[in-house]
């Protein structure tokens, strides 16, 4: 991200590049082959770009000198205005930097470095357009003619400030790039090469020693449907092309949809070396299925996936995500009071601006998944047959020769770096900033294998960063060593095009097909709830034999989870999926939590276990060595956390959240205890994570109950409970207090908001509901008044979304005006499960509750089985209904479970978003099927996991999900009619 230019800084700037700019008009000057207007438009350009490089680089340090100047008294001027403009005369000085230097050593000669090599690389760009121009005229589709315009910075700088550029002529556009186009050439022919209809193109390039040009593609929507489908076909070829050729870096800026063509216009990554990855300490389960994931599909880029670096926390990058309406709001520097003495540097939160990789305003991924799978299948099998006819390897041998680039660490990290070595601070002590950073540098490489862990390397990019550039390396890919920044070296030489071609071979395509499945549901930044394209719906269901065939299907899905599990001697299991986390979701082995984790598979296996002991489920063979695998994986990742944490200084805190946090570690651990499946450490592992809560809530800044501030309270008064121990009470106070201030309170209603919700949610997962829910339990286990208050005002928050008309409850995530799901995240079934377990089944609420379950029957049924958002979530709102007296008229049991059990013979178990492989977890995948199946017996204790309040042992939940210490008439039914109004 860049930081906002202001004007006058921008002004200061000037006196620093002037010499070169002065110098660069001489050196245009003398280059044949340019009108005046031509090398006017170049100068501009260089000079801008540098200037806003330079912007971005000093702004801090120019607002540190401002305050200085004012506190020390150096500006004469009377009122903050002028003073803001006497410091800005000042800054236009060269003195002014040059008299920097006592204090930040080495300043002036790292500016000159960084404004020298932009200015240079102007001028080297400007001789190479003006020798190749005729023949870029006679390329090109029209002359070319005058040059109007120069886009200096269409990618990141390399090397001493060059980078790609598009130049605008009065007949056409092309794109300068700096750096061997070979790699284009021979990506170009090979595709051509391979005889088939496909829509995937290459920009046609012109090859010159070091440097090229490449034609420019414009952006353009599909005209039709039948466009719509050719693209999506054209990005499953490019995944199946890609997956041969090692490809990556293909993010949403590398691909341009022009019409029904995806069209990759920098594609310089391709052979990217395999280097393996050192252990995880999770386990080797784990460490296989990274492994797999890493290599396959999901590795290239193209496929959508959340960032986790600290300005890209959730954003999506990739090349066919990146979807409007599913990106974080993310936070921009921004220069604040500017004008003024009292000018900081603060944030602005600002929508990321849709890029140029879809084609059409609203990509339909959930319409088009099966093209993208479909066009995949088709060339994977033609790569194949060509390498069965011994045909492949030879024409791969076309790129032996070429120049490419690998990115051996994410961009966003370097930027961190840099931001980090310019900041003041760093200035002021150049030598401990760059110690920090290469110590930063060698830890990122601990966690990615294709990251340098040689200290000269690292020391090279560190200078290449102080000098304003992203790090460099690059290969020949028949040498296959890479070549780094400051003529460094590293990795073993290696035959790029034999490994890639051995590592495509031993390629399992049906976990590329699951990844790419997965991957495509990433996109989407909710869990959220699709319509199926047919209706999982079953009407008028038989109910004969319902307890035989229920058994049937819960064992069928569990031996199908069981057989995706991936085993390893050490004890250790795992599964990929696509599962939701706190940035978002994205296809990898699965975590550690409740929600789509180990926590949830863990519960799942051991009810299993515990239900198959007591004769209510069917035998499924090496269920308790499963449930054995999952717990000794969860206690190989718990100690390799802690240990971390020893030995990372300020690592990143785990969210606190019941579903994805601290609080679904803690009521996991607590469970398994319950179930005498922990081995006497439940207990102990559940307090040492305890103790992390304090720093996660510093870091809350979502609230909820799935991985907020709301989701930890109970899961501490569960820990209360089990060690009588008030420091746990002590915790859930803070989270309460912190709930309690963070407020945002309007005619006494209570809201919680955030970046991407700035009116605050709705509903059980993510919004007042679930919030009110965990304070009205914290109110009924501490007797404070103010949490009781707090979760009325939620309540009223709730209760004033109800639409009466429609029977459900409003959404105030933009959806394009659709109404909230009837769903345990998103609406009625959350809102009406939250509001029996808090015992308002009587008064005035209990025409809601009634509405919520009718939602539920007419909504919540038939779109997938999942418990979040499907069938399997609804069951649960709807049984408690029968149970109370909510239920609408004919409704029966037999009725509601028959529905369900015929939905899963008929269909099979359908989960998951876009027609996404199976998950394997809780709550949007298999397992939580799994565990209701359990539940619909009426002998089950299991507890309820949507609500996460209740014991292990004990009576079921479908009949009484309140905790131990839940007086018999809570306090929030006594305040029903109150929030109603």
């Amino acid at each position: 991200m860049s930081m906002g230019r202001d004007a006058d800084f921008h002004d200061a700037l000037g006196c620093l590049v002037a010499d070169a700019s002065a110098r660069l008009a001489t050196q245009l000057q003398r280059i044949g082959g340019l009108a005046q207007g031509e090398r006017q438009v170049i100068h501009d350009s260089v000079r801008d770009a540098a200037l806003a490089t330079l912007h971005g680089r000093t702004c801090r340090l120019l607002l540190l000198e401002l305050h200085a100047a004012v506190e020390e008294n150096r500006l004469a001027a009377t009122d903050s205005h002028a003073r803001w403009h006497e410091f800005v005369a000042l800054a236009s000085t060269r003195d002014f930097w040059t008299g920097l230097e006592a204090h930040y050593p080495g300043l002036w000669d790292r500016l000159q470095a960084l404004i020298e090599g932009r200015f240079q690389a102007g001028h080297e760009l400007a001789r190479r357009f003006a020798r190749d121009r005729s023949v870029l005229g006679e390329w090109s589709d029209a002359p070319l003619g005058e040059l109007l315009a120069l886009e200096i910075g269409a990618g990141d700088s390399h090397l001493g400030g060059k980078t790609v550029a598009v130049l605008r002529c009065a007949g056409a556009r092309v794109v300068y790039k700096p750096r061997p186009v070979g790699v284009d050439v021979e990506l170009k022919r090979f595709i051509e090469g391979l005889g088939i209809d496909t829509s995937m193109r290459v920009p046609a390039a012109i090859e010159r020693d070091g440097y090229g040009w490449t034609a420019f593609v414009a952006h353009r929507h599909a005209d039709d449907a039948d466009g719509l489908r050719a693209f999506y076909r054209g990005i499953g070829e490019w995944l199946a092309t890609m997956r041969l050729l090692g490809g990556t870096d293909l993010h949403a800026e590398n691909l341009i949809a022009h019409g029904r063509h995806p069209v990759v216009i920098d594609c310089e990554t391709l052979f990217t070396p395999k280097v393996d990855a050192a252990p995880s300490g999770l386990g080797e389960a784990h460490d296989r299925a990274a492994a797999m994931v890493d290599g396959s599909v999901l590795n290239m880029g193209l496929l959508p996936g959340r960032g986790g670096a600290l300005a890209w926390r959730g954003v999506d990058t990739s090349g066919i995500g990146a979807l409007p309406g599913e990106q974080p709001k993310v936070a921009v520097p921004a220069i604040v009071d500017a004008g003024t003495d009292r000018a900081h540097l603060g944030t602005r939160w600002v929508d990321i601006a849709p890029g140029h990789n879809h084609p059409s305003d609203r990509p339909e991924l959930t319409t088009y998944w099966p093209d993208v799978l479909g066009g995949f299948d088709a060339l994977t099998m033609q790569l194949r047959a060509l390498d069965a006819r011994g045909e492949l390897a030879g024409r791969l041998r076309a790129f032996d020769r070429c120049d490419v680039r690998v990115v051996v660490r994410a961009t966003e990290t370097y930027a961190e770096l840099a931001r980090m070595l310019w900041h003041p601070v760093s200035l002021h002590d150049p030598r401990k900033a760059w110690s920090h950073a290469a110590e930063l540098l060698r830890k990122a490489g601990e966690v990615r294998a294709l990251a340098p862990d040689d200290d000269g390397v690292i020391a090279a990019e560190i200078a290449d960063l102080v000098d304003g550039d992203i790090p460099y390396f690059g290969m020949r890919v028949s040498q296959g060593t890479l070549r780094g920044p400051r003529g460094t070296r590293w990795l073993a030489p290696c035959q790029r095009v034999d490994e890639a071609l051995a590592h495509w071979r031993r390629a399992d395509v049906a976990l590329e097909r699951m990844v790419i499945h997965g991957a495509l549901a990433s996109a989407y930044a909710d869990e959220g709830q699709d319509a199926a394209e047919v209706s999982l719906r079953v009407h008028a269901p038989r109910t004969n034999d319902l307890d035989v065939r229920r058994r049937t299907q819960a064992a069928s899905i569990m031996r199908l989870l069981a057989t995706r599990a991936l085993r390893c001697g050490d004890g250790s299991v795992a599964w990929i999926a696509s599962v939701l986390g706190p940035t978002g979701r994205s296809v990898q082995p699965v975590a550690q939590d409740l929600y789509g984790g180990l926590a949830g598979l863990a519960l799942v296996a051991t009810g299993y276990a515990a239900e198959q002991r007591a004769g209510r489920a069917d035998v499924v063979d090496g269920i308790v060595g499963l449930r054995d695998a999952i717990v000794t994986t969860m206690r190989m990742a718990d100690d390799e956390s802690h240990v971390r944490r020893l030995r990372v200084a300020r690592p990143r805190p785990t969210p606190p959240g019941a579903y994805i946090g601290l609080g679904a570690q803690i009521g996991a651990w607590l469970s398994l205890e319950e179930a005498g499946v922990a081995h006497g450490e439940g207990i102990a592992r559940a307090t040492r994570l305890a103790s992390l809560m304090p720093e996660s809530l510093a870091a809350d800044e979502i609230h909820d109950v799935l991985t907020g501030a709301a989701g930890g309270i109970v899961p501490l008064l569960r820990l209360h409970r089990a060690t009588d121990d008030p420091l746990f009470v002590g915790m859930a106070r803070a989270l309460g207090d912190r709930l309690c201030d963070a407020a945002r309170m309007v005619d006494g209603r209570a809201c919680w908001t955030h970046a991407r919700w700035p009116d605050g949610l709705g509903g059980f997962a993510h919004g007042a509901t679930g919030i009110g829910w965990a304070l009205a339990k914290l109110a009924e286990a501490t007797g404070e008044d103010r949490y009781e208050t707090m979760a009325r005002a939620a309540m009223a928050f709730e209760d004033a979304l109800f639409d009466g008309e429609r029977g459900h409850w409003r959404d105030r995530r933009d959806l394009g005006g659709e109404p909230s799901a009837a769903a345990w995240c998103h609406g009625s079934v959350g809102i009406g499960l939250a509001w029996i377990d808090l015992g308002q089944t009587h008064g005035p609420r209990r025409e809601r509750l009634r509405a919520a379950v009718a939602d539920a029957w007419a909504r919540g049924i038939g779109a997938n089985h999942g418990l979040c958002h499907g069938d399997f979530g609804a069951w649960e709102l709807l049984a408690r209904a029968l149970d109370d007296g909510l239920a609408p008229e004919r409704m029966t049991r037999a009725l509601i479970d028959a529905a369900l059990v015929a939905s899963l013979e008929r269909h099979g178990p359908r989960c998951g978003r876009v027609g996404e492989a199976l998950s394997p977890g809780l709550m949007t995948g298999l397992a939580g099927v799994v565990y209701q199946l359990l539940r619909m017996d009426r002998r089950c204790d299991l507890p309820s996991v949507m609500i996460p309040s209740g014991r292990w042992s004990g009576q079921s939940s479908t009949r009484s999900t309140h905790s131990d210490n839940v007086p018999s008439t809570p306090p929030m039914a006594v305040a029903a009619s109150t929030s109603l109004g």
